[in-house]
């Protein structure tokens, strides 16, 4: 029996962070050396951070990146590390894990397929690396000769090899050949952003890989929102022979966490001697390994089990992530865009409510895991906090909410707004903005000469409301050098359901990225379970109990936002059928007949027609709105995962065969 203890380490960086993305990866390595640690996998181009964008292609930026690694290499004593950076190569850019052991640098894996669809854009920036290719490079001063390319590393008889991020997600996997050379340890260095449901997938290809590789798999990923639309959840795993040995926890706030496992060498090469797996001359090529001496030092067996956490398994875990990853999201913002604070503009609604309550729970998921000392010292820029503060002290230093009524607000919404705000403990304003409404429309109506009025003006009367609620709103952000969050939400950004500087005002949009069904079922079970740990937050009963209004009519118009669009969940499965899967409007109308029956086909086929003449007229709205998170496949962000054309054909000929096809169906029925 062979056993040596190897580790993943989640870090949370931030691009172009020279510094304290080196001190996170100092710490890292420091603390698995104190574990004992043998073998370290940190995530894909943590030196860097993973989105530099097109900052990649900056020479100054490659060559600095060489500068810390090599500041970094001789810390890495008694230990084996992998470190991500992009390295240029023959005037190609590669995307490259680096190996270091006992303050040697051993040499660089380059990344083989790349990602390029949704927010994934490496093709812009990197090459792939060619399959059984190695060169030799000249790196520092004076210049050293490194081996770059496909190769295996044997570190004191230990093989081990890479699978880089995307290469464990690609067909043929680099790691079935690795296996075939007699790799004992494959290391999967990764940027995996966070997406609903994703985490499942990638346990899946780490346990297969174990299993089928006979190896033994150790896998590490980002944390936290590292440059502003992506969250990235820090799961670890190390996996040995198709069994989870170690899961490390997620959505953690720590700057980085540490999941360790002890593996058997010998248990994998046993099992890879009985398998299917057959050696190959190219991979038995000495050129294709580097060898560098190292002592694994005697560990003893320890009795563990991967870390189970309840709400992963329980019935709400779409709930839990949404709550953990979006807490996370707009702490990490708040910190590294060095705002003081949030100012959310509070209606009384559901969407403002959402956005109020994750901005209070990221100090309660925060405080909770750092304890209050750690949580301030994370955010000791902000003036006038301090440890001993108690939570609800912290939330109101950090969050204001304000309600701001016109004649057309509610006592319903204003009762509501305050409820939710003395929920979470922010502090809470009103400003009546009636006077300032009526002084627009009466300067307007004097210039063109006539009174506006609801029979013939109702969407500039609407509107008007809502933008003269942004000026103060931007006015108490400007004066506590806070960030202003947009409440708008995806349901309303696919059919523009808002009014362009007014509500979308805004530095970030949180929930711009989830549906208003399960936003609205998300605060419900909110009110009544809330997420582990916390606890539910009653006092949203009095958001919950209402239908979802703009309240920007008359009260006797009775306005809600269905009977302004549709029913949420008709909107949401057509926005689903026609973006996400891309069908056209005769097939949408097709898969609403089966999906909703208790609904008469005219009203569906009319629901469908208004969706994509929305969707086209609004695209410029999208484009404009606040960075918003990532959360799942549906997004419709235009800058990272959704592109749609601003100016289109509206989708014409496609309509009018639906009317076409509506009416033959409805000949048919009545023959």
């Amino acid at each position: 029996m062979k056993l040596i203890k190897v580790a993943a380490a989640a870090l949370n960086q931030t691009p172009l962070a020279w510094e304290s993305n080196k001190d996170h990866i100092l710490a890292a390595i420091e603390a698995a050396r104190k574990a004992a640690v043998s073998i370290l996998c940190l995530p894909e181009l943590c030196i860097t951070g993973y989105g530099c964008e097109d900052a990649f292609h900056s020479p100054g930026v490659q060559q600095t990146a060489q500068r810390v690694l090599l500041e970094i290499v001789p810390r890495t004593e008694r230990i084996i590390v992998c470190l991500g950076l992009p390295l240029l190569h023959r005037g190609n850019l590669y995307n490259t894990a680096a190996l270091a052991a006992n303050g040697q640098l051993l040499g660089f894996v380059a990344k083989q397929n790349l990602p390029g669809e949704g927010i994934h854009y490496e093709p812009r920036w990197f090459k792939p690396w060619p399959n059984d290719a190695r060169v030799q490079i000249q790196l520092g001063q004076p210049a050293t000769p490194c081996p770059l390319g496909d190769l295996i590393f044997d570190c004191g008889g230990i093989q081990i090899g890479f699978e880089i991020c995307e290469d464990a997600w690609a067909a043929r996997r680099p790691g079935s050949e690795l296996a075939s050379a007699g790799v004992d340890v494959i290391l999967n260095p990764s940027a995996s952003h966070f997406a609903f449901g994703k985490q499942r997938v990638r346990e899946r290809f780490v346990l297969e890989g174990s299993r089928a590789f006979g190896v033994s798999y150790v896998y590490a990923n980002l944390l936290g929102n590292e440059s502003g639309r992506v969250i990235y959840d820090g799961e670890t795993m190390i996996a040995s022979g198709g069994r989870m040995l170690a899961v490390g926890p997620r959505f953690s706030f720590a700057e980085y966490q540490l999941t360790t496992a002890l593996i058997d060498v010998d248990a994998t090469r046993i099992a890879r001697s009985k398998s299917a797996v057959a050696p190959t001359e190219r991979n038995r090529d000495i050129a294709a390994r580097v060898f560098a001496d190292f002592d694994f030092p005697e560990v003893r067996p320890e009795r563990t089990a991967p870390a189970q956490v309840s709400w992963e398994s329980g019935k709400h875990v779409k709930e839990e992530e949404f709550t953990r990853a979006v807490s996370l999201g707009l702490f990490d913002y708040l910190r590294k865009s060095r705002s003081r604070g949030f100012v959310v503009s509070l209606s009384g609604g559901a969407d403002s409510a959402a956005t109020a309550v994750l901005s209070s729970l990221l100090v309660r998921f925060a405080t909770s895991e750092l304890g209050k000392a750690g949580f301030a010292h994370k955010i000791a820029y902000i003036p006038g906090l301090d440890a001993a503060d108690e939570e609800r002290e912290i939330v109101a230093r950090l969050l204001t909410c304000v309600y701001q009524s016109t004649r057309n607000s509610s006592d319903t919404t204003r009762e509501a707004a305050r409820q939710v705000a003395a929920e979470v403990g922010a502090r809470f304003l009103e400003f009546d903005v009636d006077e300032i409404v009526q002084d627009y429309v009466d300067l307007v109506s004097r210039a063109i000469g006539r009174d506006l009025t609801w029979a013939q003006d109702d969407l500039t009367l609407q509107n008007i409301q809502a933008r003269a609620r942004a000026p103060s709103v931007w006015m108490l952000a400007n004066l506590g050098s806070a960030l202003l969050l947009s409440t708008s939400n995806r349901s309303e950004a696919a059919v523009g359901y808002a009014t362009m500087d007014g509500d979308t005002s805004g530095g970030l949009a949180p929930i711009a990225g989830i549906d208003k069904a399960f936003l609205r079922q998300w605060l419900r079970w909110m009110e009544q379970e809330g997420p582990e740990g916390l606890g539910p937050i009653p006092g949203l009963a009095a958001v919950n109990r209402q239908a979802p209004t703009a309240e920007l009519r008359p009260h006797d118009a009775g306005q809600t936002d269905e009977d302004d669009l549709m029913p949420y969940e008709v909107l949401d499965a057509i926005e689903r059928s026609a973006i996400r899967d891309k069908q056209v409007p005769v097939e949408v109308y097709q898969r609403m007949r089966a999906e909703l029956p208790d609904y008469a086909p005219a009203r569906i086929a009319e629901w469908v027609q208004r969706f994509f003449r929305l969707w086209c007229r609004n695209q410029w709205k999208r484009e404009r709105y606040a960075p918003s998170f990532h959360l799942d496949d549906e997004n419709l962000d235009p800058k990272t995962w959704c592109r749609f054309p601003i100016l289109s054909g509206g989708f014409d000929r496609e309509l009018h065969e639906l009317n076409q096809f509506v009416r033959e169906e409805e000949d048919k029925d009545t023959a």
